[in-house]
């Protein structure tokens, strides 16, 4: 066998290697098939789970079921709404295995804030395949739509729009950054306020979000549901059955071609709608640090700085949702985080347990979580 000599290549072939043993003792599904493991098989008690589950059931949304409280809470719609949302349901994954399932998890139903996650998937990839060279680099470097031209605009960067802190004046598809007026914002209005300079004040805000994903269609020069379908979902063997909507004033002209910019959330419609089953799947993926059987599909370096705090946002990441405060799950570990939209919406991963957990349509999550790895702590 000829000996490596360069430095570089060993680094490769060891690292692949690695990659191969580690893809030959971690479970990863199928596209046509998601294996069970009863609780005892991976070290979980199964009658605490199973009173687990039976919480779980208790606990659905106070959420009209043909959700006729979006106006009233959200504002004048922009985008589609499903003629009713579906019903509690949920899927708990440990070391792969699906070990308890309940509801209708193959309901396609929009998921709100928890396509901001997704997008922040996709920015990593972006900075992964050498698009954006920096998360700190000015967004005007890339973007020359006019989003970005004013004094105040052109100081915003990756960083800022990912963790929500970047101020970014301006109207999207009619809606304003301010949030003012009862019309076009509901219950959700806010009292004017002064701006702030780009991140130095976090502010949860749907408006410039959806700026931040134009500004990604832009840079790639494809439909975000294409880069989410080709580079993401297709390679961790998703179903062909989600569906991302935007707006029906949201068609944008990007080198000569029509493309429909999405909305990150449902806020006014639209949005990402996905089943639990494909959610669980996407929060496997971040569960195992970007990493697909063989394939490393997202950097595991973008995904531990996403899933950092960051000052001025609190226990926030790049739209994830942190605890290491303790104060969104308190009696969970700090390590876990979230994807997480109204209804409520929930993809929450704890690498301390290896588990994944989606939770559609509820009120909580402190109690289901803590009684969920209560039936791991006490098999161990």
């Amino acid at each position: 066998m000829r000996r490596i000599r360069s430095p570089f290549l060993f680094l490769l072939v060891f690292s692949l290697l690695t990659l191969q043993a580690l893809s030959q003792t971690t479970y990863f599904p199928s596209k046509d098939n998601w294996e069970r493991r009863k609780p005892s098989e991976v070290g979980m008690e199964e009658a605490l789970l199973q009173q687990a589950i039976e919480f779980a059931k208790t606990q659905e949304t106070n959420r009209p079921k043909d959700l006729s409280d979006q106006v009233k809470v959200f504002g004048r719609v922009l985008g589609p709404m499903p003629p009713e949302r579906g019903g509690v349901n949920g899927i708990v994954i440990r070391h792969g295995y699906i070990v308890a399932e309940f509801g209708d998890t193959t309901r396609i139903d929009p998921t709100y804030s928890v396509a901001k996650s997704y997008l922040s998937t996709i920015l990593g990839l972006t900075i992964d395949r050498g698009m954006i060279k920096s998360v700190d680099d000015p967004v005007r470097n890339y973007i020359k739509d006019g989003g970005y031209d004013s004094p105040h605009n052109a100081k915003i960067t990756w960083k800022h729009h990912a963790n929500q802190t970047s101020e970014w004046q301006g109207t999207m598809f009619e809606k304003p950054d301010t949030f003012l007026g009862i019309e076009e914002f509901g219950d959700g209005r806010r009292e004017p306020r002064e701006r702030r300079e780009p991140g130095t004040f976090y502010e949860y805000n749907d408006v410039r979000i959806n700026r931040f994903s134009l500004s990604m269609m832009r840079l790639w020069k494809r439909s975000l549901p294409d880069v989410l379908k080709t580079e993401i979902m297709d390679p961790i063997g998703a179903s062909n059955t989600w569906i991302y909507h935007g707006y029906r004033n949201s068609d944008v002209e990007v080198d000569g071609k029509m493309l429909k910019s999405v909305s990150v959330g449902t806020r006014w419609g639209g949005g990402l709608w996905m089943s639990t089953r494909d959610h669980a799947r996407f929060g496997y993926l971040i569960l195992r640090k970007g990493r697909w059987n063989n394939r490393q599909i997202i950097s595991e370096s973008w995904l531990r700085e996403a899933t950092q705090p960051k000052p001025p946002a609190g226990d926030y990441g790049h739209l994830w949702w942190l605890n290491t405060q303790g104060r969104q799950w308190p009696d969970l570990p700090k390590t876990s985080f979230a994807a997480i939209g109204a209804g409520s919406n929930t993809i929450w991963i704890d690498p301390e347990h290896d588990i994944v957990v989606v939770w559609r349509w509820h009120r909580g999550a402190n109690e289901f979580f803590k009684r969920v790895v209560a039936a791991v702590k006490s098999s161990n």
